[in-house]
């Protein structure tokens, strides 16, 4: 027909159906935990039996992977979706950062776990799904780089301070403001002590 273009429905069904095992293994995260899903579970969810997840997916670490990569890229969209609302002082755009990534990791604690601590003992990334967190610490490099802050110390110290404030939140407060009417303090503190003034 004119103006079709040559599809390969079959990879698009097969990519269809890969989204929504992930999208099953998400809900089971979010509803019983991380460290909780089993196949029997997702499979449930998508209309399958487990064995058949093994077409989509050779391991329970493999939808793990592709969630990994999913998370970290979900967060540079959200990232970026932010960026028209970055202030131009440099101290209000560190706050602004922190904020960002304060708010996507407390939203949804299972993803969190996923992507920043390392609560499944047998599972490490591959290095396709590791890529987007590659991309968005760069990208985090070069804003921060922006207002004067480029030592790796300085970095380092800055992720440690919001992700403690973060775990923190999620162990003692879930869903409170406990350690979230904190962080802009800290951040504060933060500034203070890499010469970070206006």
């Amino acid at each position: 027909m004119l103006g079709e273009t040559n599809r390969d429905r079959q990879a698009e069904r097969r990519t269809a159906t890969r989204l929504e095992i992930v999208g099953a293994a998400w809900q089971v995260a979010r509803e019983k935990g991380l460290a909780q899903v089993t196949l029997r579970d997702v499979a449930d969810l998508v209309g399958m039996r487990p064995p058949s997840l093994y077409t989509h997916f050779a391991s329970k670490n493999a939808i793990y992977d592709a969630m990994f990569g999913q998370a970290w890229t979900a967060f540079g969209e959200y990232s970026r979706a932010r960026e028209v609302d970055e202030p131009r002082a440099d101290r209000a755009a560190l706050r602004f950062y922190a904020r960002v990534f304060f708010d996507f990791a407390v939203a949804f604690p299972a993803r969190h776990q996923l992507m920043n601590l390392r609560t499944l003992p047998d599972f490490t990334p591959s290095p396709e799904a590791y890529a987007p967190s590659v991309a968005v610490m760069s990208d985090f490099m070069a804003r921060m780089a922006r207002r004067g802050v480029t030592g790796q110390d300085e970095i380092d110290l800055f992720v440690a301070i919001v992700s403690g404030l973060v775990d923190a939140q999620l162990a003692n407060d879930p869903g409170g403001e406990r350690w979230s009417r904190l962080l802009d303090r800290a951040i504060d503190m933060y500034a203070d002590g890499v010469g970070v003034t206006h």
